[in-house]
């Protein structure tokens, strides 16, 4: 494939399979910034997930087929590259949408706008696009896509005004950004049907610290699940454990629909229950993860409404905005855009080992980590999960959805391992689990790992 300067339309095919997709302009005094993505879309047009949206904020897929390099200035032009391997991508992508977005300002305002095709391995130009603009604060500028067995690359020249948030949504990505001048909105809490009287259990647990500071109904529901749990535990022979519980709760892109339903918001009600029952000081410690983990503050149980005002968040404002703090964001508030929408386990895993590690307490702890799945790391997770065998923790993962778990799912089968110290369950809809046997599945291997881990000399 000989150099070829192409006009709006045009495609040629393309024979090396190791590319590198150069998004070059001049930069300068006004000239907005300038960044280049890609999309991974289907024979349909459309990402699987969040995952196939490569960008500054999530700057590899997890087939490694696409990586955004970054940027390199000199001379006056600068150029953002993304390297692309067609080798290496999923059978079901067909198509490699190559994109640009401007960061305060449009396209018009970018002199030497141009897209080149360049072979990796020498490093040679195969084609050219040099495009002119308007109004545009996005771009599909080329595209990469696959034709009767044969790989080829067209100039497209597409733009948007909606910025490169709405180009990704147009091509399937969650994006969830509420207005920039309010916070997000309070994710609703489903409240399960008042439960009579007369089916209390008997032996209700007294009222924990700044339990008393709940509204009257979160208190009711929170004194029914404690008895609950405690049921649960005298079902296993563990009536009167203590544990240390955490919390890790996914916000990878594709749990944005569990958020704004408020199912998230009720999982973490219930859990606090767990904590309420288990725990000396009735607090949780709490982690929430995506590209990067996050700690979040201790859940304390007088605070509980608050807490899942402020904390219980998937998505940013402004996630695709960098170095811009969104307005109304509380000093304790995590910056979502920071988590990113990606699934990393095997890092919020890491950071919580090293938590319990530098937190010593006499108390087994007790990880109780919800997941949509979308999990690829499976090396590197194993590899975490097995370095935990000798430490005095309990993963606990739970599924929520029909996805793929991978090593979290397979996990009970592995070999090598003196103790079993994760337990995995997926469920389709937790919010249609009842309470009672959502905790027996949650503790049923926590007390019987707890004995293992003693005779182990673990605990």
């Amino acid at each position: 494939m000989t150099a070829r300067s192409l006009s709006k339309g045009a495609n040629v095919p393309v024979d090396c399979l190791a590319l590198r997709v150069e998004l070059v302009w001049s930069h300068g005094p006004g000239v907005p910034d300038v960044d280049a993505s890609a999309l991974l879309l289907t024979s349909a047009g459309r990402v699987r997930d969040d995952g196939d949206f490569v960008f500054y904020n999530q700057p590899r897929h997890a087939s490694e087929a696409v990586t955004h390099l970054g940027k390199q200035s000199a001379v006056g032009v600068t150029r953002d590259t993304i390297a692309v391997d067609l080798r290496l991508l999923d059978s079901e992508v067909e198509r490699v949408a190559l994109c640009a977005s401007a960061d305060d300002g449009t396209f018009g305002q970018v002199p030497g706008l141009a897209l080149r095709l360049l072979d990796a391995a020498s490093g040679g130009e195969l084609a050219r696009f040099d495009m002119t603009a308007d109004t545009e604060t996005a771009f599909i500028g080329g595209e990469l896509y696959l034709r009767r067995g044969q790989w080829k690359f067209r100039a497209v020249g597409q733009g948007y005004a909606s910025g490169l948030a709405g180009l990704a949504t147009e091509f399937g990505i969650a994006v969830d950004e509420p207005p920039s001048d309010t916070m997000p909105p309070t994710t609703a809490v489903q409240v399960p049907p008042a439960v009579p009287a007369s089916s209390a259990l008997p032996g209700a647990p007294r009222l924990g610290k700044g339990e008393e500071r709940l509204p009257v109904d979160m208190r009711k529901r929170l004194s029914l699940r404690k008895e609950q749990v405690a049921v649960s535990l005298r079902k296993h022979g563990a009536e009167g454990v203590v544990a240390r519980v955490v919390l890790v709760l996914d916000a990878s892109g594709s749990m944005s629909f569990l958020y704004t339903r408020g199912v998230v918001a009720d999982v973490v009600e219930r859990m606090a229950a767990i904590a309420a029952q288990l725990d000396d000081d009735g607090e949780m410690q709490a982690w929430t993860f995506a590209s990067q983990p996050a700690r979040l503050p201790d859940l304390r149980l007088g605070e509980l409404p608050d807490w899942l005002r402020l904390h219980v968040r998937v998505g940013q404002v402004g996630l695709f905005r960098r170095n811009k703090r969104p307005r109304g964001l509380e000093a304790a508030q995590v910056d979502m855009r920071t988590v990113g929408i990606q699934n990393e386990e095997q890092r919020v895993i890491a950071e919580v080992r090293s938590y319990v590690a530098q937190n010593p307490t006499s108390a087994p702890t007790l990880v109780l980590f919800f997941s949509d799945g979308g999990v690829y790391r499976n090396a590197e997770i194993e590899h975490e999960l097995r370095a935990a065998v000798e430490e005095p923790i309990f993963w606990q993962f739970v599924g929520l959805g029909r996805s793929n778990y991978g090593v979290l799912e397979r996990f009970d089968s592995l070999q090598g391992r003196r103790v079993d110290n994760v337990g995995f369950f997926a469920v389709d809809d937790i919010s249609t689990v009842p309470d009672q046997e959502l905790y027996d599945r949650l503790l049923s291997e926590f007390p019987s790992w707890t004995a293992s881990a003693r005779q182990a000399g673990i605990l």
